[in-house]
């Protein structure tokens, strides 16, 4: 039986960083007020003419180079955005392949927002486990800057731009292999963070409001008490199911999306502050893209060696969640 390993990391973060004193001037708001209440110091902002694949791209190259695996054998390439460089077609994945000099891989797109990340890792591991795959280059990336509406003061402090990917492969070392990926959705918590309009769903009267229309919304308060009690819940039963103790999470990596959330997870799995990979203060959310972002820091710094085991916990618009135990599991030491 073939089984699915995480073998690489690598992400994309563009270099204009938008910090709270930036956003003080843009709206009624203070860097108190942000650190506050999310965490957050700073996001980054993709250049002008800088799109969703482009970043991807650049994540991509990066996960492909560390992976020990030549680029004419990846056979597909996921991307999970919701801000895609075209809403309708072609796919962000496709681009993104033909910027990598792939041309034979499938690809498409999938939107989860903030969990689309561990969706992208449950495709790929299924994929690869069916035996149809064997090496799938997964992708979160996002433009959210393009989606922001910089006169909202409750969302527009939150999010930013970046991209992060795997490279995701067959083995048959079962000790490498993905251990278990939960995923979940419930459209009837949709309006609490949404984007809603742009789509068959919506009619407009003029193009401004067509324009305007994909700007995200969200209710903060009411996302924050379901996103808590979610991401607890979720964690506790993919280690419940698979008999492992928190105290063998060497990374817990939650989505990146607010301070607070991730400390009320910690603290109600007890989980030590060693074990929490924490982004968000110089990110901010980056949506799909935060989990590899995060991933690949704790990569680049020495922190994630090979056969540690890392947790990954997310919660989005939809509302989806997700966590999956995953092994790193490199072909170079």
């Amino acid at each position: 039986m073939a089984y699915a390993a995480f073998r690489s990391i690598g992400a994309y973060a563009p270099s204009k960083i938008l910090s709270n004193e930036d956003l003080a001037v843009m709206v009624d708001t203070s860097d108190d007020w942000i650190t506050k209440r999310t965490g957050i110091k700073e996001r980054r902002i993709a250049a002008d003419g800088e799109f969703t694949s482009d970043m991807g791209a650049k994540a991509a190259q990066i996960a492909i180079e560390r992976s020990g695996i030549d680029k004419s054998q990846i056979d597909m390439i996921v991307c999970a955005t919701i801000s895609p460089d075209y809403f309708c077609m072609p796919s962000t994945a496709a681009i993104i392949s033909t910027k990598l000099g792939l041309s034979n891989a499938t690809a498409f797109d999938i939107s989860a927002a903030c969990t689309g990340f561990v969706y992208v890792l449950s495709i790929a591991k299924a994929f690869i486990e069916s035996g149809m795959k064997k090496n799938i280059l997964i992708i979160g990336a996002e433009k959210l800057s393009a989606i922001t509406d910089y006169s909202d003061r409750g969302t527009c402090i939150l999010f930013g731009d970046g991209a992060g990917a795997a490279v995701i492969s067959a083995t048959e070392d079962k000790n490498e292999a993905i251990i278990d990926v939960h995923t979940g959705a419930d459209g009837a918590f949709a309006d609490l963070l949404m984007s809603p309009n742009g789509g068959s769903g919506s009619a407009h009267d003029t193009l401004d409001q067509e324009a305007a229309s994909c700007f995200m919304q969200m209710k903060g308060n009411e996302t924050f008490k379901v996103a808590v009690k979610t991401l607890t819940k979720d964690v506790v039963d993919i280690l419940s199911e698979n008999s492992i103790e928190a105290s063998q999470i060497k990374h817990f990596v939650p989505h990146q999306a607010n301070l607070r959330i991730i400390k009320a997870v910690g603290e109600a799995l007890k989980l030590t502050d060693e074990q929490v990979v924490l982004t968000v203060e110089k990110y901010g959310n980056t949506s799909g893209a935060s989990i590899p972002m995060a991933i690949n820091d704790i990569y680049e710094s020495g922190r994630l060696q090979k056969g540690e085991l890392m947790l990954l916990d997310a919660f989005g618009g939809g509302l989806t969640w997700g966590s999956a135990l995953v092994p790193f599991a490199p072909l170079q030491k």
